[in-house]
């Protein structure tokens, strides 16, 4: 393969966020800095800011830089088996370092860096949530939801309990909690039976 400019911007990039993962694990996000990042990647502060404006910018890309696919919804036409499929992805990528516990950092900066704040939402919270709205409508369209029931409430039903267990209790998230959700959630999300008014 040619060694190419913007292959080498690609693998300095590549470098600069396993180097930030490294790291954050290693110490923490409070001790995590720009410079100690560059020091150890070898790269210069400069090259750092230009392609991020903050330490919670940069971390937070590089935890995306985990997840390749999104974590996209598949459509089977079965939207509990599918919702399923997705949460438990997630919660497999929220169960262990490095995800877990940067995110749950980044989290806990976004309360007082609005900067941080505005770019979880933009880069993780907002899209994952409107591919999950979208997917709901998709399954509502299809007749398998209730044709009334508010899809962006039912996606807040769905992340509350595993925000309230990753945030605040500090349980372990697991495949059989998100099914107890499901359970519940599906016997008030679900089409009315035959018969009874909707």
């Amino acid at each position: 393969m040619t060694d190419t400019p913007h292959r080498r911007g690609a693998d300095r990039t590549e470098a600069i966020m396993r180097t930030t993962l490294e790291l954050g694990q290693e110490i923490g996000y409070a001790k995590l800095s720009i410079e100690a990042v560059a020091a150890r990647a070898g790269a210069s502060k400069q090259t750092i800011y230009r392609r991020w404006s903050s330490k919670g910018a940069l971390l937070l890309d590089s935890l995306l830089s985990l997840n390749k696919s999104g974590l996209d919804y598949p459509d089977t036409g079965d939207i509990v088996a599918d919702l399923r499929t997705q949460i438990y992805a997630a919660v497999d990528l929220l169960a262990g370092p490095p995800f877990g516990p940067l995110l749950k950092a980044l989290i806990g900066e976004a309360q007082h860096d609005p900067q941080v704040a505005a770019t979880l939402n933009e880069r993780l919270i907002t899209p994952q949530a409107d591919k999950t709205v979208a997917r709901l409508r998709a399954a509502r369209d299809q007749g398998q939801l209730s044709p009334g029931f508010d899809l962006d409430l039912a996606m807040a039903i769905l992340s509350g309990p595993l925000y309230f267990q990753l945030l605040i209790t500090q349980e372990e998230l697991t495949h059989e909690y998100v099914d107890r959700i499901l359970d519940a959630l599906f016997a008030g999300m679900g089409p009315p039976p035959p018969g009874r008014p909707l």
